[in-house]
């Protein structure tokens, strides 16, 4: 068996209110209308993860609790982890590492530009799937190989599923 992560970026934000840091902004209207719809997509081709990880950002942190409530999921179910906020590559693969070996099926909420490195890194095909940037709220589920996750390597596993707010197609 696989391990399943599944990587969403943070919904839209709200540039509005130029007194917020970046790390109080909160979700734009657009974004409290994306994240439920991305969240219902998910609950309709997936079973629910066993945990959810999400950066403390509001925008992030806004986005996982959406969809932990789609999910029909206990937000004591949803970890918050500092160091996915502003991380680059590196960061995140040893968050995702750490990732507890009960857990089989985890959801990461973060931001770009981390997010996107973090995909095409851990996806041997995701230059022929993913784009360079992927937008905000898109989900990207990854099959990784073995089965603990401190043995996760670079191109160790590959795009499962990957969608986006704007997507038609769903």
């Amino acid at each position: 068996m696989s391990l399943q992560l599944t990587l969403v970026r943070h919904a839209k934000s709200d540039w509005g209110d130029g007194t917020l840091s970046d790390f109080e902004r909160p979700l734009s209207a657009r974004g409290l209308r994306d994240a439920p719809e991305m969240a219902e997509r998910w609950r309709q081709r997936y079973t629910p993860p066993q945990l959810i990880v999400s950066s403390p950002a509001r925008r992030a942190i806004t986005t996982a609790r959406i969809f932990a409530d789609v999910l029909g999921l206990d937000t004591a179910r949803i970890v918050e982890e500092a160091r996915i906020y502003e991380a680059a590559l590196p960061t995140l693969l040893t968050v995702v590492r750490e990732l507890p070996t009960d857990c089989a099926n985890v959801v990461l909420f973060g931001h770009n530009p981390g997010f996107s490195e973090l995909q095409h890194a851990l996806a041997r095909d995701a230059g022929g799937v993913l784009p360079a940037d992927v937008p905000t709220c898109a989900v990207t589920r990854l099959a990784l190989d073995g089965v603990n996750w401190s043995a996760v390597t670079a191109d160790g596993g590959r795009v499962v599923d990957y969608d986006y707010p704007k997507r038609v197609d769903h």
